[in-house]
């Protein structure tokens, strides 16, 4: 079997074991059963913790990919939703292999849909991709108040808050968390972005914000290059 002759051999493509990189590709192509199938072997197989922290580094890479054709027009929104699920699933079974080690190693982001709003979708799309590009994401859920994203940023200290919303009068709930940033003295120490159908750049500078995105893998992208 072609699996038990990978993880036999030491081969290395790049500096790199190569089922490593069969594994990052098996995700980019969104392969279920053979991404399941490389990690259940690879699970039995005895790794290292080092090596389980690789394969979840091989999967996370596979998800930039895809992000990378989403931006491209190659692949759609429910490529990167089933992507962001594959994702989850292959960590998931890593577990056992990396126990508890934080994997959110690139920042930390709160974020919500605001009050008046019941919609969710964009925001969860959102997360899934920071997720699968290393953030740890507090999501609030949906309708939430000012005073909502300020407790939690308090608590958290995230690097990034995000806020969502795709009903034109949102965008003034959106201008009241930044308010509510500032006076509880918060907003100087996050980047806001905010996202949904609506957001412009001059809503954006009306807002007080410092990005927005009608895109989520956009997003995630800004989001990132704040991280550098």
């Amino acid at each position: 079997m072609l699996l038990n002759f990978i993880y036999s051999q030491t081969y290395y493509k790049g500096g790199r074991f190569l089922e490593f990189e069969l594994l990052k590709q098996a995700v980019v192509c969104m392969d279920e059963d053979k991404v399941m199938d490389m990690l259940n072997e690879f699970v039995t197989s005895n790794p290292t913790e080092y090596e389980g922290l690789e394969a979840v580094a091989a999967c996370q890479e596979g998800m930039v990919i895809v992000g990378e054709l989403f931006e491209k027009g190659e692949y759609f929104v429910v490529d990167l939703i089933y992507a962001g699920e594959l994702l989850t699933d292959a960590i998931n079974i890593l577990k056992p292999v990396i126990g508890s080690k934080d994997l959110t190693k690139v920042g930390t982001i709160v974020l919500g849909t605001v009050y008046g709003d019941l919609h969710d979708i964009g925001k969860n799309i959102y997360k899934m991709v920071a997720e699968a590009y290393g953030f740890y994401v507090y999501d609030l859920g949906i309708d939430q108040p000012v005073s909502a994203f300020v407790e939690k940023v308090k608590e958290v200290k995230p690097d990034i808050v995000g806020l969502s919303g795709v009903l034109v009068f949102t965008l003034e709930a959106m201008k009241e968390i930044v308010n509510g940033l500032k006076e509880a003295g918060l907003r100087d120490s996050v980047k806001v972005i905010i996202g949904g159908n609506p957001v412009t750049k001059d809503t954006c500078v009306h807002i007080g914000a410092d990005a927005f995105t009608t895109n989520a893998a956009e997003g995630v992208k800004i989001s990132q290059g704040w991280m550098k």
